[in-house]
């Protein structure tokens, strides 16, 4: 089973959504900003991806440049904020067979396909 993790209004998520139908796959679509990953869930993907937190967080979005750019948060804080705020989670993410991959560029998802 293959799990995207989405957002309709990023071009890079729809042409990586393409990538996974045109193989043939009909993944889960998860539309994060509706039903967003909870901590232990973001972790779960931060391992999978094999990245840290902050590498994972989108410090281009209003949000985290009026409210978190200059805290020092922890690992586990930065994780709780982008449970909480699912605006700053980079996008998409690909999820197959316990081994994920964010789809920037979209390309990426042809690793794990």
């Amino acid at each position: 089973m293959i799990k995207i993790y989405h957002n309709p209004r990023c071009s890079k998520s729809r042409q990586t959504l393409e990538i996974i139908q045109n193989s043939g796959q009909q993944p889960e679509v998860v539309e994060y900003l509706k039903t967003p990953p909870t901590a232990s869930e973001l972790k779960e993907l931060l391992q999978m991806l094999n990245l840290k937190p902050e590498q994972l967080l989108r410090i281009g979005e209003q949000l985290y440049k009026d409210k978190y750019k200059n805290e020092q948060l922890s690992d586990e804080e930065l994780i709780q904020v982008m449970a909480e705020n699912p605006v700053l989670i980079e996008r998409p993410i690909v999820v197959k067979d316990n081994k994920a991959v964010l789809g920037r560029p979209p390309e990426n998802v042809l690793d794990i396909l």
